[in-house]
């Protein structure tokens, strides 16, 4: 169900496995029947501040950016290429050491942090949002959810 690329390129320590990343992503998809293709990469302020500049206009690194794939396909590519496309998720970008510096300043374990990064992140590549409140309070309470379903507290209870 699920296809996962993780690319480290952070040199921030403390980076979760990949068992630790396929966990948190199944959680994510649970129910989606879609085989799932999803690049995560961990990168370190410099890339994310660029990528966050270039296409969201904020000049700082983020904790996590979701890329979700272009599903307009030029036609008459082969049957067989086009299925393997459409599995296409989209890439998951995510800052190792705003991670790290939000769990502290939050007093969160850095694991159960880096889980709700991936998780936020993943339902953005589903279509979740939080830009207007009742997007935000869907899209939260789907993450506390799925987050309680590994043993993990409710992040926005501070």
């Amino acid at each position: 169900m699920l296809d996962i690329c993780v690319q480290r390129i952070s040199t921030v320590a403390d980076i979760p496995s990949d068992a630790d990343f396929n966990q948190w992503l199944e959680a994510a998809l649970q129910g989606s029947q879609r085989l799932s293709i999803i690049t995560l990469r961990i990168v370190d302020e410099a890339e994310s501040a660029q990528l966050n500049q270039q296409y969201r206009s904020k000049s700082c690194a983020t904790n996590v950016l979701s890329f979700t794939a272009d599903h307009d396909f030029p036609e008459g590519l082969p049957a067989g290429e086009l299925a393997e496309l459409k599995k296409l998720l989209g890439d998951l970008v995510i800052c190792a050491s705003v991670v790290r510096d939000e769990a502290a300043l939050q007093a969160k374990p850095l694991a159960h942090h880096w889980a709700h990064m991936v998780i936020h992140g993943c339902l953005h590549l589903l279509g979740y949002d939080h830009l207007i409140p009742q997007q935000a309070t869907e899209m939260e309470s789907l993450e506390i959810e799925i987050l309680a379903g590994l043993g993990i507290a409710n992040p926005y209870i501070n």
